[in-house]
């Protein structure tokens, strides 16, 4: 009896541990989207993470909500500078996501500054 209980709560621990494995390494896909920066917080009462929106249209009927690591300092620095611009965002989007990561799936990984395509010459 001690030997299948050995056995099934190694087997419990194993299934745990590669789920939470593949959460964090395994990306669903990955691209890019481009629109107007609207906002870039630092938010939450407990777990502060990074999330931001852009605008994706003309009238903002389009947002693409994001979240971006604690770890991407170099991205962090960029939306700060950025808000307000029209920007260019490389992203990678999960199956899931952790409460310490963010509230949304999608990770920005990589911006840069855009000419905005609605912009009168």
């Amino acid at each position: 009896m001690r030997k299948f209980l050995g056995i099934s709560i190694g087997v419990i621990v194993l299934a745990i541990v590669c789920y939470f494995s593949f959460l964090y390494f395994v990306t669903y896909s990955e691209g890019v989207r481009s629109g107007e920066l609207i906002k870039f917080s630092h938010k939450g009462m407990v777990l502060k993470t990074w999330e931001g929106e852009i605008s994706q249209g003309i009238s903002g009927a389009q947002i693409f909500s994001f979240s971006v690591l604690d770890r991407d300092e170099k991205v962090i620095s960029d939306l700060k500078d950025l808000e307000g611009q029209y920007v260019k965002v490389t992203y990678e989007e999960r199956y899931k996501t952790f409460p310490w990561w963010g509230d949304t799936k999608y990770f920005i990984i990589g911006v840069k500054k855009e000419n905005s395509p609605f912009s009168v010459k």
